[in-house]
């Protein structure tokens, strides 16, 4: 059970923060449930989900160790440029990515993204508008945890990865 003040990842949601534990009132006692009260770091709103069992998923944020070691994984990221036969099926294919969780498939799709946009741009041509949408929210799910894991500003995040990956090419 998270206590107030925990910093969790909430979904596509991004990091937020746990306000409180609240049970709003709802008819019929066997319908009363506690439900955390979270307010995201990046963007507006009040969340209220279940304590218990709730249908998306939510985790601690990374530590700033994690952090660390995920930056030094960068270099040796494969990214290959997603191409699928529809924009559905890369749609679906970013969706995965985004809903599994995982900071890495996050750094993958990052990156991705990124290897098609310098694709494009050699060709004199535009992103997708798929490849735009996708590519922006996972940058924005895993550039608000890194930033939150090692205490700096989500403008921040670019520049010390860009440092890191030089450090280490050095």
């Amino acid at each position: 059970m998270y206590e107030s003040g925990d910093l969790v990842v909430y979904g596509n949601t991004g990091v937020c923060r746990v306000e409180q534990v609240v049970r709003p009132y709802t008819r019929g006692a066997e319908r009363e449930k506690d439900f955390y009260q979270l307010n995201p770091l990046y963007q507006d709103g009040v969340i209220y989900t279940p304590v218990e069992g709730g249908k998306v998923p939510m985790r601690p944020v990374m530590s700033a160790e994690e952090a660390r070691g995920l930056i030094d994984r960068i270099p040796s990221v494969q990214a290959e440029p997603c191409r699928e036969r529809t924009l559905q099926l890369l749609a679906q294919r970013y969706q995965s990515a985004l809903s599994s969780g995982s900071c890495l498939d996050l750094l993958k799709l990052t990156m991705s993204v990124h290897a098609k946009r310098r694709e494009a741009e050699e060709r004199n041509r535009r992103l997708g508008a798929v490849d735009e949408k996708y590519g922006r929210q996972a940058e924005r799910l895993l550039f608000g945890e890194l930033a939150v894991a090692l205490h700096i500003s989500m403008d921040e995040v670019r520049p010390y990865i860009a440092r890191c990956v030089e450090t280490q090419a050095m």
